[in-house]
C-alpha cells in the first residue's frame, strides 16, 4: 500500500517522540558517579512536601518541642493544648489540635501568599514554629491548670528570633502598662497561638500574659456564649462548704469552659474597659438578665450574632477597634462555635444562628491593626463533623492563618518603626531561620 510522503514523515516523528518520555527515563541513564552529596544538593532534591505528604504539623512548619528546647528562639509558636475535661456538654476537643493541623496541610510556604495583606506569613523574616503540644493530664483539672499556666509562662518568656535580646522576665502585676516601652524593643517576646482544646485554656494563657506584660489584657472574644458565667450558674449541691460565693479555685469545678473569663476578671487579668464579645446568641440562666450583670462586671462590650444583619461587618469592625484601640495588648480568642453549626458542626456546644466563616474572616481581617500578643482557636471536636469530613477543622485552620497574617503584618510595621528610631533589629532569613521548606 502506498502512503503519501507527509504521512510517512508524521509516522516517523510519532515513533521518535514515543521512544522518549517527557522526562528522561532514569532507568536508561547511567547511575550518577558515586560521591557524597552536599547539604545544598540534598535540600534541593528532597526538602519538598506536597500538601498530602510529611509529618502533620501546622502548615508544614518546622516542629520543635519548644517546652524542652529552651535555646530555640522563635517569634510565633503554634502550640497545641489537647485538654477537654472542663466542658459542660460534648467532649472531644482534645483531638482539636491534631485535626486543625491536618486541615492546614494545604497552607504552605510555596502557596501561602495572603492577597488581602499582600504578604506570605510563612516566608517573612519571622520564625514561626509548630511547638508541639502541652502534655496536659486528662485526670486532674487542678493539675492541668497548673501545667498549662506554667507552660504558657515558660514559652512566653523565651527569646525571639527576629529581635534576639536577653530573655525577658515577667513583670510585677503592679507595673503599669507602657506600650512605648515595648515598642522600643519591637517583638521582644514570642507570641503563642494555641490550638484547642476546650475554652478553659484561656485562663492560664491570660495569667501568663498578664505577668509578662505587667498589665491586664484586653480580650477580643468570638463565641456563641458569654463565658463569664458565675460558677454557681452550673448548679451543684456538692460544692465545698464555705467556698467563695464569687467562685474561685478552692472548688475545682469553678474552672470550666464557661466561667474562665469570670475567674480571670476576679484575678484582675482582664482590662474591663476595652474587651469585646462577638457573635453571641446563647440562652441565659434562670429567668432574668443576671448573666449580663455578671458580664458587665467583667467589662465586656456585647455584639450579638444578629447584629451583623442590622449593623453590617464594617460597623462591627469599627465598634471593636473603637473599643480596644491599637496599643493595648490583646488576647484574641476564637471559639469555633461562633460559626453556625450548619457550617461548623464539629464542636462541643453548638448553637444555631451563627455567623458564616466568611463573615468571621472578614471581621478578623478588619481588626488586623490590633496589638495581638496571644490568641487561641478552641472547641474543635472533629468527631462531630458530619460524614467524617473536616469542615470545622478547615474553618479553624483558616482562622489561624488569618490571625498569623495579621500578627506578622503588624510585626513588620513595628520592626520598620524600630529601625527608623534606631532601636530595632532586622532579623535574618533563610538558613539561620531554619523553618522554611518548599511545599505545594
Amino acid at each position: 500500500m502506498y502512503l503519501p510522503l507527509p504521512v510517512l514523515h508524521l509516522a516517523a516523528f510519532i515513533l521518535q517522540v514515543s521512544a522518549k518520555s517527557f522526562y528522561d527515563n532514569p532507568e536508561q541513564d547511567p547511575l550518577p558517579p558515586s560521591h557524597e552529596s552536599t547539604l545544598e544538593e540534598l535540600h534541593k532534591k528532597w526538602d519538598f512536601e506536597w500538601a498530602f505528604t510529611g509529618i502533620s504539623t501546622f502548615a508544614h512548619l518546622k516542629n520543635v518541642k519548644c517546652l524542652t528546647s529552651p535555646h530555640q528562639p522563635f517569634d510565633i509558636g503554634i502550640i497545641g493544648c489537647p485538654f477537654d475535661t472542663a466542658v459542660s456538654y460534648r467532649p472531644g476537643a482534645r483531638f482539636g489540635p491534631r485535626a486543625i493541623r491536618a486541615a492546614s496541610s494545604r497552607q504552605t510556604s510555596f502557596r501561602g501568599f495572603n492577597h488581602r495583606a499582600a504578604l506570605n506569613p510563612y516566608t517573612t523574616p519571622f520564625t514561626i514554629l509548630d511547638c508541639g503540644d502541652i502534655p496536659v493530664t486528662p485526670f486532674d483539672n487542678t493539675l492541668a491548670l497548673r501545667q498549662m499556666s506554667e507552660a504558657y509562662l515558660e514559652l512566653g518568656s523565651r527569646t525571639t528570633a527576629i529581635n534576639p535580646r536577653p530573655k525577658p522576665q515577667p513583670q510585677p502585676s503592679s507595673t503599669s502598662f507602657s506600650f512605648s516601652a515595648i515598642t522600643q524593643q519591637p517583638w521582644s517576646r514570642p507570641k503563642l497561638l494555641t490550638l484547642g482544646g476546650d475554652h478553659s485554656l484561656s485562663l492560664p494563657a491570660l495569667r501568663a500574659l498578664s505577668k509578662l506584660y505587667g498589665s491586664p489584657i484586653s480580650i477580643l472574644h468570638f463565641d456563641a456564649h458569654l463565658d463569664t458565667w458565675h460558677p454557681s450558674k452550673y448548679p451543684s449541691s456538692w460544692s465545698p462548704p464555705n467556698s467563695n460565693p464569687q467562685g474561685d479555685l478552692s472548688d475545682p469545678a469553678s474552672f470550666n469552659h464557661g466561667s474562665m473569663f469570670h475567674l480571670a476578671s476576679l484575678e484582675g487579668l482582664i482590662d474591663n474597659s476595652t474587651s469585646v464579645h462577638g457573635g453571641l446568641r446563647t440562652r441565659l440562666s434562670g429567668s432574668d438578665f443576671s448573666d449580663y450583670a455578671d458580664d458587665d462586671q467583667a467589662g465586656f462590650l456585647r455584639i450579638h450574632s444578629d447584629d451583623i444583619d442590622d449593623l453590617g461587618i464594617n460597623r462591627i469592625v469599627e465598634m471593636i477597634m473603637q473599643r480596644i484601640g491599637t496599643e493595648k495588648p490583646v488576647y484574641l480568642s476564637v471559639d469555633i462555635d461562633v460559626l453556625d453549626p450548619g457550617l461548623a458542626p464539629g464542636t462541643g456546644t453548638p448553637e444555631p444562628g451563627g455567623w458564616t466563616s466568611r463573615e468571621l474572616i472578614r471581621i478578623l481581617r478588619g481588626v488586623e491593626g490590633l496589638n495581638v500578643v496571644g490568641a487561641d482557636v478552641v472547641e474543635v471536636a472533629p468527631m462531630y463533623d458530619a460524614g467524617g469530613g473536616e469542615a470545622t477543622a478547615l474553618a479553624a485552620a483558616q482562622v489561624v492563618f488569618e490571625i498569623l497574617t495579621s500578627m506578622v503584618k503588624r510585626g513588620i510595621g513595628e520592626m520598620e518603626l524600630g529601625r527608623e528610631s534606631g532601636s530595632g533589629s532586622g532579623g535574618t532569613r533563610g538558613e539561620e531561620q531554619g523553618t522554611k521548606r518548599d511545599e505545594l
